[in-house]
């Protein structure tokens, strides 16, 4: 799983898949099995209102990604039914990784968006609940290359011509 700011615009994610990706919470666990977590369900026709209230790429601004025509075309939005606290984020990174998991092997892309201007889309879809999170999906078209790091370099990610280089810190440094 990695995370892709560049989307097919050609490939339209079905209700169905999302469906289909949002049922791994039916499985996973939970902290304190509160099961607070909702999520609503945005296609094609609705994308459009989302693109003008989320950022992605903010390490690289001058990109202003996600390029014209590579969009997402469908989003999961990720809401809670009680107020944010550790037990709610740790259900958040649960669910976020298991349902990018999921599209991934659906042959699907995703990546988690946490810039956003909550009250417009709280406003435009809609929402019961105060959004915690934005997950795009769709068909990725980007070349990510991983690249090992020590664990004091740079960490931010970026471009050379058509490939996304993510440092990743290498397992030696990760363990203590």
């Amino acid at each position: 799983n990695r995370s892709h700011r560049g989307y097919d615009s050609r490939r339209l994610v079905s209700l169905e898949e999302l469906r289909r990706i949002v049922n791994v919470n039916t499985r996973i666990p939970s902290a304190r099995n509160q099961q607070c977590l909702r999520f609503r369900l945005v296609q094609a026709d609705e994308a459009p209102l989302v693109y003008p209230h989320i950022h992605l790429g903010g390490a690289l601004p001058e990109l202003n990604l996600p390029f014209e025509g590579t969009e997402p075309r469908a989003f999961i939005v990720v809401c809670s039914t009680i107020s944010e606290d550790r037990w709610v984020d740790i259900d958040l990174g649960i669910s976020a990784q298991s349902m990018l998991l999921k599209a991934t092997e659906m042959g699907l892309n995703g990546i988690c968006i946490g810039a956003f201007d909550t009250s417009a889309l709280t406003k435009i879809l809609e929402l019961n609940y105060p959004p915690l999170l934005v997950i795009a999906i769709g068909k990725g078209i980007e070349n990510i290359c991983l690249k090992e790091i020590g664990e004091h370099e740079s960490h931010a990610y970026y471009r050379i011509n058509d490939t996304h280089y993510v440092p990743k810190v290498k397992l030696d440094d990760l363990i203590i």
